[in-house]
């Protein structure tokens, strides 16, 4: 570990040191040569300053080239503002593609205010050492659609960074992605309304300080085999997908950090990490799940802010690691241990949560010092009696749930303080229990002096966590819409109970500020024509319409909208929601398939099914059903198939019939077969564009087992978006 430290510390001063040398090489050569125009294509090779403009430089899929490349040591790039747009601002944000900048080695190359967005990656560096970014601005970079509803959840939206071998994170998109990177500095920069952030892979020695890596559908900050990395003081709030308020919360790979696979000795310390899908993931990685050797082990999560993740503040698997002096409030689990051992979770508050520390099959952990106030309960220990047999690391290794150490812990308006099964020994000395609530906790205060001396050669001197409005928000703040989490930087209408509701009560969210209604489309009656940010009014759509929309305008402080275009204090800012819902009836009827075993309904089968009896019939104004456990009484869990048929008429104009399914689907337009998606598969798109007039509409659909998802809508235009890249 001593090693680690003190290469990491050289690394960062011959950094500095350089960083002041090449500054005046590179104003020599500024001042001779002028500035930059970029092109697409460009090859920079010397130390320059860019021509300040906005450069419209579309790039080619490929993440293996780049519009604009850097090579060569010893080189400063100062960007000066320039920005490269690699889509149109009216494009849809899945548009992005290619990549922005790319840094092919070298070693000593900084890369300063750079703007780059509408890109999959923003920029890229592959096996350069000493890296300085900083100042740079990747924001609104390529993501994709989301499919969730309020209601209910699409598991097209769920993400998987279980591989990384051949480059699958790549997949996702990022605003940085680095890349064999060893040693440097990540300062300053900006990373939202993206994918992610910035992903780290198989890269080490990095100071990342004081970056802004909030409001991405996918990750703040993403690590693969990436260790000895010092991550301070940074926000990294609302990396959320995934999430709608009292309906579901399941985060979906969402996170605000990611560590997988081996990431190791990393000190992450001062973030703010809120309202992330999971605050913080790490997962030991796929090699030692088989082998039960090595882990993501060593790193030290100190004096952080976990609060307000929908699943977990914290989620450490199958590893050991340090958590001191955390804060994680209002999650379902302040810490997810599993497996867990030789860990020390010491002065962390746990407020409000589900469960403040939820640990199975754990060993050899010191629970310590810590305060728990509100949590449902504060301690859930425990061992399966079975575990899965499709896991290496329980064949190689003890995971007996045993040695604890509980001491001084102040449990304050919990429910249940303790609770231990199969789980043996456990000591549970000096704890504390108060029924009433506790004062605010600090966690500065819990810690005790010896633990505080045992890590303070690996952290920075404290500093007040970068907060904001919106990072003190409690759960409820998370607005997830089908282009990922709201910034609350612009006003925005948003259901309160569900946006199928009639009358439906929408709330204004946003910066504060003052509202009047400007415009309404076939809408009876609105409760209200003016009032302020913070209000709830009530729409009441006309009666048998399939279309209308509400529409207000602000006037209030600066905005930024959800494409990145700032207003000033004062200007108006109009904002609409509607709702687009052709009439439809639908006819279903469902089947039980007579082969059990089966892991595919042939076609003949089905043929046969739908000339037979059926097990269910329903009539339903939407075709719309997603479980795992069945929701309709009657119906088993696996191996149904259902047919189902409507009538539809629409306006003149061009529509997509937008089909989601899991596991197999079929849909025949007037007759004709137009989706042929019989092959069970995981939950997917399929889209058919239709014109306007009248059209007969069949759907099949059958069901393995697991998961259920069947969706069948009419949208305006011709999306053809396919959602998130998948569990590649």
């Amino acid at each position: 570990m001593r090693r680690g430290r003190d290469l990491d510390q050289a690394l960062r001063a011959a950094a500095s040191v350089v960083l002041a040398v090449v500054a005046l090489q590179a104003a020599g050569a500024q001042h001779a040569a002028g500035d930059v125009a970029l092109r697409r294509g460009l090859v920079i090779t010397r130390s320059v300053r860019i021509a300040r403009r906005v450069y419209d430089l579309p790039a080619s899929p490929s993440v293996d080239s780049a519009v604009i490349v850097i090579r060569g040591n010893d080189i400063t790039v100062d960007f000066n503002g320039a920005e490269l747009r690699g889509a149109p601002l009216s494009a849809d944000p899945d548009q992005g593609a290619g990549v922005a900048i790319r840094i092919e080695g070298g070693h000593n190359v900084h890369v300063l205010n750079a703007r780059a967005r509408g890109y999959r990656v923003g920029l890229m560096a592959v096996g350069t050492r000493r890296l300085v970014l900083a100042g740079n601005d990747m924001s609104y970079g390529s993501k994709p659609r989301l499919f969730s509803v309020m209601e209910h959840e699409s598991l097209v939206d769920w993400m998987s960074y279980h591989h990384n071998e051949q480059r699958e994170w790549l997949r996702f998109g990022a605003g940085f992605y680095l890349e064999n990177v060893r040693g440097g500095d990540l300062r300053h920069n900006r990373a939202e309304q993206g994918s992610s952030g910035v992903m780290l892979v198989r890269s080490d020695s990095l100071s990342i300080h004081d970056n802004t890596l909030s409001f991405n559908s996918g990750l703040g900050l993403g690590m693969y085999r990436a260790s000895w990395n010092h991550i301070t003081h940074n926000a990294i709030d609302y990396d959320v997908r995934g999430y709608s308020h009292g309906f579901f919360r399941r985060g979906q790979d969402s996170a605000g950090l990611l560590m997988f696979e081996q990431s190791s000795h990393n000190v992450v310390a001062d973030n703010s990490v809120t309202h992330g899908g999971d605050g913080l993931f790490l997962w030991t990685g796929q090699s030692t799940m088989d082998t039960g050797e090595g882990g993501a082990n060593d790193n030290l999560y100190a004096r952080n802010d976990f609060s307000f993740a929908p699943t977990n503040g914290m989620e450490a698997t199958f590893s050991r690691n340090d958590f001191i002096g955390n804060r994680i409030e209002g999650s379902d689990n302040g810490l997810w241990g599993g497996y867990s051992y030789g860990s020390r979770v010491i002065g962390n508050c746990f407020v409000r949560n589900r469960v403040g520390i939820a640990i199975e099959h754990g060993q050899d952990i010191d629970i310590r010092s810590n305060a728990f106030d509100g949590d449902s309960t504060g301690v859930s220990l425990w061992a399966n009696p079975i575990e899965p047999s499709d896991w290496g690391y329980p064949k190689h290794r003890d995971t007996r749930s045993r040695d604890y150490h509980i001491d001084d812990n102040a449990f304050s308006g919990v429910a249940t303080a303790l609770r231990i099964v199969n789980t043996s020994p456990v000591d549970t000395s000096h704890n504390r229990s108060e029924t009433a609530s506790a004062p605010s906790c600090d966690p500065a205060r819990l810690v005790p002096l010896d633990v505080i001396a045992s890590v303070a050669s690996r952290l920075p001197a404290p500093r007040p966590i970068p907060a904001s409005t919106a990072s003190r928000m409690d759960r409820s703040a998370i607005i997830v819409d089908e282009w990922g989490p709201f910034d609350w930087r612009s006003p925005k209408l948003w259901p309160v109970d569900s946006e199928r509701a009639v009358p439906l009560r929408l709330r204004v969210v946003g910066p504060a500020g003052a509202w009047r209604l400007v415009g309404r489309t076939r809408v009876d009656d609105v409760s209200a024509s003016a009032g302020r940010v913070g209000d709830t009014i009530t729409v009441t759509p006309a009666r048998g319409t399939d279309e209308w929309s509400v529409t207000l305008e602000y006037r209030g402080g600066a905005t930024v909208d959800s494409r990145g275009t700032h207003r000033a204090a004062g200007t108006p800012f109009r904002f609409t929601y509607g709702r687009f819902a052709p009439h439809t009836d639908w006819d279903i009827r469902f089947f039980r398939w007579p082969d059990t075993a089966a892991k595919a309904l042939p076609t003949a089968v089905m043929d046969s099914l739908r000339r037979g009896t059926p097990l269910l019939v329903r009539h339903e104004p939407r075709l719309d059903y997603m479980w795992y456990r069945p929701a309709l009484a009657g119906l088993p869990q696996a191996h149904f198939a259902l047919e189902a048929s409507t009538h539809v008429t629409l306006a003149p104009g061009t529509y997509t019939l937008r089909a989601i399914s899991d596991d197999a689907i079929r849909v025949w337009v007037d007759g004709v077969l137009q989706v042929d998606h019989w092959t069970p598969h995981e939950s997917a798109v399929d889209a058919v564009v239709l014109a306007g007039g009248s059209h007969e509409l069949r759907v099949e659909y059958a069901q393995v087992d697991g998961w259920a998802e069947l969706r069948v809508e009419i949208v305006r235009g011709t999306s053809r978006s396919v959602g998130s890249a998948g569990p590649h």
